[in-house]
C-alpha cells in the first residue's frame, strides 16, 4: 500500500476531500508529500514528472484555506493567492485546472447545506483585454494567476 493510499484528510474541509475523492480518487505522492507543508506556511518546491499533480499540490490547500475562511463570513474582496506562470500558454492551462476544484467544491458544499465559497480565480496576462483588467482592479480575484511580464506591469 502506497502513502497516497493512506492519506488522511484531517486538516482539510469536507467538501474538499469529497470533491477530491469523487473526481480524482487518491492523491498522488507528490500532494500527499506537499500538503501537509503547504498547509503549515512552508515554502515548499514540488518536483514531480508531468501528470503527477504537481497543479493540485500547488493548489488544493490553499483553495481549501480559503473555503474554510469564506465559512466564518464572506472573503475580502482582494487577491490572497498570486500563481506567476512563466509560459502564458501554462498560465491558461492552469486557469482551467483551477475551475474544476473551485466549482466541484462549491457543488460538495451545496449538498452539505454550507454556503458557498465563492472564490474568485483569473489570468492576466498580455492579452487581456482593457475591459478585464479594469474589473480586476475594481474586483481583484482571490486567485490571480499571471506571467512574470504582467506581473511586472
Amino acid at each position: 500500500m502506497d502513502d497516497s493510499a493512506r492519506f488522511s484528510w484531517q486538516g482539510f474541509q469536507a467538501a474538499t476531500a469529497q470533491w477530491f475523492e469523487r473526481t480524482l480518487g487518491a492523491p498522488t505522492p507528490a500532494q500527499t508529500d506537499a500538503w501537509p507543508h503547504i498547509q503549515a506556511g512552508r515554502d515548499v518546491l514540488v518536483a514531480a514528472p508531468t501528470g503527477s499533480g504537481k497543479t493540485l499540490a500547488a493548489f488544493l490547500a490553499v483553495i481549501d484555506n480559503l473555503v474554510e475562511e469564506a465559512g466564518q463570513g464572506p472573503l475580502p474582496v482582494e487577491t490572497r493567492v498570486l500563481y506567476v506562470s512563466p509560459l502564458k500558454a501554462l498560465s491558461n492551462d492552469i486557469r482551467k485546472n483551477l475551475q474544476s476544484p473551485l466549482s466541484g467544491i462549491e457543488d460538495a458544499l451545496l449538498e452539505q447545506g454550507r454556503p458557498p465559497a465563492q472564490i474568485t480565480a483569473m489570468v492576466r496576462t498580455g492579452d487581456t483585454s482593457q475591459r478585464e483588467r479594469d474589473q480586476m482592479r475594481r474586483q481583484p480575484p482571490h486567485i490571480l494567476v499571471t506571467t512574470p511580464e504582467s506581473l511586472f506591469i
